[in-house]
Protein backbone atom coordinates (compact mmCIF):
# COMPACT_ATOMS: atom_id res chain seq x y z
CA UNK A 1 0.00 0.00 0.00
CA UNK A 2 1.56 3.37 -1.19
CA UNK A 3 1.77 6.26 1.51
CA UNK A 4 -0.63 8.99 0.99
CA UNK A 5 1.16 12.52 0.32
CA UNK A 6 0.19 13.83 3.77
CA UNK A 7 1.72 10.38 5.21
CA UNK A 8 4.95 10.79 3.35
CA UNK A 9 5.00 14.78 4.36
CA UNK A 10 4.85 13.61 8.06
CA UNK A 11 7.01 10.74 7.65
CA UNK A 12 9.87 13.46 5.86
CA UNK A 13 9.32 15.71 8.38
CA UNK A 14 10.00 13.15 11.58
CA UNK A 15 12.46 11.14 9.22
CA UNK A 16 13.98 14.88 9.57
CA UNK A 17 14.09 14.78 13.87
CA UNK A 18 15.56 11.07 13.64
CA UNK A 19 18.38 12.57 11.51
CA UNK A 20 19.13 15.37 13.92
CA UNK A 21 19.33 12.87 17.11
CA UNK A 22 21.60 10.60 15.55
CA UNK A 23 23.95 14.19 15.46
CA UNK A 24 23.03 15.33 18.33
CA UNK A 25 22.71 11.78 20.68
CA UNK A 26 25.08 13.04 23.57
CA UNK A 27 22.45 16.36 24.18
CA UNK A 28 20.05 17.15 26.30
CA UNK A 29 16.76 17.17 24.41
CA UNK A 30 14.87 20.51 23.44
CA UNK A 31 11.56 19.62 22.70
CA UNK A 32 10.66 23.10 21.03
CA UNK A 33 14.24 22.66 18.64
CA UNK A 34 12.35 19.24 17.75
CA UNK A 35 9.04 20.44 17.21
CA UNK A 36 10.87 22.79 14.47
CA UNK A 37 12.84 20.57 12.85
CA UNK A 38 9.72 18.53 12.56
CA UNK A 39 7.99 21.54 11.07
CA UNK A 40 5.27 21.42 13.27
CA UNK A 41 3.33 22.79 16.60
CA UNK A 42 4.89 22.06 19.83
CA UNK A 43 1.42 21.34 21.27
CA UNK A 44 1.37 18.07 18.87
CA UNK A 45 4.75 17.01 16.95
CA UNK A 46 5.33 14.44 19.78
CA UNK A 47 1.91 12.91 19.87
CA UNK A 48 2.49 12.00 15.89
CA UNK A 49 6.12 11.20 16.47
CA UNK A 50 4.94 8.68 18.99
CA UNK A 51 1.54 7.24 16.79
CA UNK A 52 3.57 6.96 13.81
CA UNK A 53 6.78 5.27 15.15
CA UNK A 54 5.66 3.40 18.54
CA UNK A 55 8.06 5.07 20.85
CA UNK A 56 8.90 8.21 22.16
CA UNK A 57 11.81 10.04 20.50
CA UNK A 58 13.45 9.92 24.66
CA UNK A 59 12.84 5.87 24.13
CA UNK A 60 14.34 6.72 20.34
CA UNK A 61 17.51 8.61 22.04
CA UNK A 62 18.30 5.70 24.42
CA UNK A 63 17.42 2.74 21.49
CA UNK A 64 20.23 4.97 19.38
CA UNK A 65 22.45 5.23 22.16
CA UNK A 66 22.44 1.53 23.30
CA UNK A 67 23.26 0.44 19.27
CA UNK A 68 25.75 3.50 19.38
CA UNK A 69 27.10 1.36 22.45
CA UNK A 70 26.87 -1.91 20.88
CA UNK A 71 28.93 -1.22 18.22
CA UNK A 72 31.97 0.11 20.36
CA UNK A 73 31.81 -2.97 22.16
CA UNK A 74 32.59 -5.06 18.93
CA UNK A 75 34.42 -2.82 17.04
CA UNK A 76 36.78 -0.97 18.89
CA UNK A 77 38.92 -1.98 22.42
CA UNK A 78 37.43 1.06 24.37
CA UNK A 79 37.37 0.25 28.19
CA UNK A 80 33.04 -0.46 29.10
CA UNK A 81 33.36 2.28 31.61
CA UNK A 82 33.81 5.16 28.85
CA UNK A 83 31.45 3.47 26.70
CA UNK A 84 29.39 4.17 29.03
CA UNK A 85 30.24 7.53 29.68
CA UNK A 86 30.31 8.45 26.33
CA UNK A 87 26.78 6.60 25.70
CA UNK A 88 24.79 9.02 28.26
CA UNK A 89 25.18 7.01 31.81
CA UNK A 90 26.28 7.92 34.78
CA UNK A 91 27.63 4.63 35.87
CA UNK A 92 28.57 1.49 34.45
CA UNK A 93 26.27 -0.75 36.60
CA UNK A 94 23.04 1.58 35.12
CA UNK A 95 24.66 1.08 31.60
CA UNK A 96 24.96 -2.82 32.19
CA UNK A 97 21.37 -3.44 33.46
CA UNK A 98 19.99 -1.06 30.57
CA UNK A 99 22.12 -2.93 28.21
CA UNK A 100 21.74 -6.70 29.43
CA UNK A 101 17.55 -5.44 29.39
CA UNK A 102 18.04 -4.95 25.90
CA UNK A 103 20.36 -7.36 24.19
CA UNK A 104 19.74 -10.25 26.64
CA UNK A 105 23.71 -10.14 27.53
CA UNK A 106 26.06 -7.62 30.05
CA UNK A 107 28.06 -5.33 28.06
CA UNK A 108 31.20 -7.69 28.99
CA UNK A 109 29.54 -10.94 27.56
CA UNK A 110 27.89 -9.14 24.35
CA UNK A 111 31.58 -8.29 23.30
CA UNK A 112 33.24 -11.04 24.21
CA UNK A 113 29.86 -13.74 22.45
CA UNK A 114 28.35 -11.29 19.82
CA UNK A 115 24.75 -10.42 19.21
CA UNK A 116 22.59 -7.95 17.12
CA UNK A 117 24.11 -4.12 16.37
CA UNK A 118 20.22 -2.20 16.24
CA UNK A 119 17.22 -3.23 18.29
CA UNK A 120 14.13 -2.37 16.08
CA UNK A 121 11.42 -0.34 17.51
CA UNK A 122 8.04 -1.29 18.67
CA UNK A 123 6.05 -0.27 15.56
CA UNK A 124 2.35 -0.40 16.75
CA UNK A 125 -0.58 0.73 14.64
CA UNK A 126 -4.22 0.40 16.20
CA UNK A 127 -6.41 -0.45 13.47
CA UNK A 128 -9.70 0.55 15.46
CA UNK A 129 -11.46 2.68 14.03
CA UNK A 130 -13.04 5.70 15.62
CA UNK A 131 -15.93 8.06 14.27
CA UNK A 132 -14.67 11.39 13.44
CA UNK A 133 -16.28 14.87 11.91
CA UNK A 134 -14.40 17.95 10.78
CA UNK A 135 -16.15 20.96 12.28
CA UNK A 136 -15.87 25.14 12.53
CA UNK A 137 -16.65 25.91 15.81
CA UNK A 138 -16.65 29.40 17.21
CA UNK A 139 -14.64 30.52 20.71
CA UNK A 140 -15.91 28.64 23.76
CA UNK A 141 -15.65 30.80 27.24
CA UNK A 142 -14.54 28.94 29.95
CA UNK A 143 -14.22 29.31 33.30
CA UNK A 144 -11.02 27.13 34.30
CA UNK A 145 -9.13 25.58 37.13
CA UNK A 146 -4.71 24.38 36.99
CA UNK A 147 -4.44 21.05 37.78
CA UNK A 148 -1.29 20.13 38.87
CA UNK A 149 -0.34 15.74 38.76
CA UNK A 150 -1.08 13.19 37.06
CA UNK A 151 -3.85 13.26 34.16
CA UNK A 152 -5.89 10.92 36.21
CA UNK A 153 -6.25 13.12 38.88
CA UNK A 154 -8.05 15.73 37.41
CA UNK A 155 -11.09 15.22 39.19
CA UNK A 156 -10.45 16.76 41.82
CA UNK A 157 -9.94 19.91 40.03
CA UNK A 158 -13.32 19.14 38.68
CA UNK A 159 -14.97 18.72 41.82
CA UNK A 160 -13.44 22.19 43.28
CA UNK A 161 -14.81 24.31 39.81
CA UNK A 162 -17.94 22.32 40.34
CA UNK A 163 -18.88 23.61 43.47
CA UNK A 164 -17.80 27.17 42.99
CA UNK A 165 -19.91 26.69 39.70
CA UNK A 166 -22.79 25.95 41.56
CA UNK A 167 -22.72 28.70 44.37
CA UNK A 168 -21.94 30.86 41.41
CA UNK A 169 -25.45 29.45 40.19
CA UNK A 170 -23.63 28.97 36.46
CA UNK A 171 -24.89 25.86 35.58
CA UNK A 172 -27.08 25.84 32.88
CA UNK A 173 -28.51 22.60 30.75
CA UNK A 174 -26.21 24.12 27.98
CA UNK A 175 -22.64 23.88 30.46
CA UNK A 176 -19.76 22.02 28.91
CA UNK A 177 -17.04 20.18 30.55
CA UNK A 178 -13.65 20.41 29.11
CA UNK A 179 -10.16 18.92 29.58
CA UNK A 180 -7.13 20.94 28.69
CA UNK A 181 -4.03 18.91 29.03
CA UNK A 182 -0.81 20.85 28.49
CA UNK A 183 2.52 18.75 28.90
CA UNK A 184 3.34 15.83 27.27
CA UNK A 185 3.97 12.50 29.95
CA UNK A 186 6.74 11.46 27.88
CA UNK A 187 8.77 14.10 28.71
CA UNK A 188 7.66 15.51 32.22
CA UNK A 189 7.59 13.69 35.24
CA UNK A 190 3.72 13.23 36.78
CA UNK A 191 4.07 14.92 39.44
CA UNK A 192 4.93 18.38 37.05
CA UNK A 193 1.89 17.53 34.65
CA UNK A 194 0.12 20.58 34.28
CA UNK A 195 -4.09 20.54 33.09
CA UNK A 196 -6.48 22.46 33.14
CA UNK A 197 -10.71 21.06 34.50
CA UNK A 198 -13.01 23.88 32.95
CA UNK A 199 -16.94 24.51 32.00
CA UNK A 200 -18.36 26.89 29.65
CA UNK A 201 -19.85 30.03 30.86
CA UNK A 202 -21.49 33.04 29.50
CA UNK A 203 -18.91 36.00 28.34
CA UNK A 204 -20.02 37.94 30.61
CA UNK A 205 -18.89 35.79 33.92
CA UNK A 206 -16.23 37.64 36.18
CA UNK A 207 -12.99 35.20 37.48
CA UNK A 208 -11.87 34.81 41.02
CA UNK A 209 -8.77 33.44 41.78
CA UNK A 210 -8.05 29.99 41.80
CA UNK A 211 -10.73 30.31 39.07
CA UNK A 212 -9.91 31.87 35.49
CA UNK A 213 -11.63 33.28 32.74
CA UNK A 214 -9.85 31.66 29.21
CA UNK A 215 -11.30 30.88 26.13
CA UNK A 216 -11.14 27.64 23.39
CA UNK A 217 -10.34 29.34 20.09
CA UNK A 218 -12.33 29.05 17.47
CA UNK A 219 -11.73 27.51 14.35
CA UNK A 220 -11.51 24.44 12.44
CA UNK A 221 -11.21 20.90 14.53
CA UNK A 222 -11.59 17.28 13.67
CA UNK A 223 -13.89 15.83 16.45
CA UNK A 224 -13.84 12.44 17.39
CA UNK A 225 -16.62 10.67 19.13
CA UNK A 226 -15.12 8.27 22.02
CA UNK A 227 -16.95 5.77 24.29
CA UNK A 228 -15.34 3.96 26.75
CA UNK A 229 -12.85 4.39 29.91
CA UNK A 230 -11.02 7.33 29.86
CA UNK A 231 -7.85 5.02 31.03
CA UNK A 232 -7.89 3.31 27.57
CA UNK A 233 -7.65 7.01 25.42
CA UNK A 234 -3.88 6.66 24.62
CA UNK A 235 -4.71 3.76 22.09
CA UNK A 236 -7.48 6.15 20.42
CA UNK A 237 -4.79 9.35 20.59
CA UNK A 238 -2.28 6.84 18.99
CA UNK A 239 -4.75 6.29 16.12
CA UNK A 240 -6.13 9.59 15.92
CA UNK A 241 -2.31 11.25 15.29
CA UNK A 242 -1.14 7.80 13.45
CA UNK A 243 -3.51 6.67 11.20
CA UNK A 244 -6.34 9.17 10.86
CA UNK A 245 -3.76 12.25 10.32
CA UNK A 246 -1.62 10.74 8.64
CA UNK A 247 -4.41 9.74 5.66
CA UNK A 248 -6.18 12.97 6.12
CA UNK A 249 -4.25 15.60 4.40
CA UNK A 250 -4.54 17.86 7.29
CA UNK A 251 -2.34 19.88 8.89
CA UNK A 252 -2.33 20.87 12.74
CA UNK A 253 -2.75 24.35 14.35
CA UNK A 254 -0.76 25.26 16.87
CA UNK A 255 -3.25 25.48 19.61
CA UNK A 256 -3.79 22.24 22.06
CA UNK A 257 -5.95 19.52 21.26
CA UNK A 258 -8.92 19.50 24.47
CA UNK A 259 -11.41 17.30 25.25
CA UNK A 260 -15.56 17.30 26.25
CA UNK A 261 -16.78 14.99 28.91
CA UNK A 262 -20.62 14.16 27.85
CA UNK A 263 -21.81 12.51 30.83
CA UNK A 264 -20.67 12.29 34.31
CA UNK A 265 -17.98 9.62 35.40
CA UNK A 266 -19.68 9.17 38.99
CA UNK A 267 -22.93 7.82 37.66
CA UNK A 268 -22.06 6.35 34.45
CA UNK A 269 -20.17 3.43 34.09
CA UNK A 270 -16.73 3.03 32.13
CA UNK A 271 -17.23 1.82 29.04
CA UNK A 272 -20.14 3.73 28.84
CA UNK A 273 -18.22 7.19 29.22
CA UNK A 274 -18.44 9.59 26.26
CA UNK A 275 -15.59 11.99 25.48
CA UNK A 276 -15.11 14.55 22.61
CA UNK A 277 -11.81 14.73 21.39
CA UNK A 278 -11.32 18.23 19.76
CA UNK A 279 -8.22 18.23 17.47
CA UNK A 280 -7.36 21.61 15.93
CA UNK A 281 -6.74 21.95 12.11
CA UNK A 282 -5.20 24.96 10.27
Amino acid sequence: MQNTPSQASIEIRLQRVINYLHTHLNEDLDLNKLAEIACMSPYHWHRVYLAIYGESVVATVKRLRLQGAATLLKRSDLPITKIAKQSGYPNVQSFTRIFAAAYGLPPARYRKEGGPFSLAAPLIRNKKMYPIEIKTIPAIPLLSVAHTGSYMGINQAFDLIASNANARQLFSADTRWIGIFLDDPCFVAEEKLRSKACISIPPSTGQSTPFMREEISSGKYAVLSYKGPYSDMKAVYQWLYGEWLSASGEELADTPVFEEYRNNPRDTAPNELLTDIYLPLR
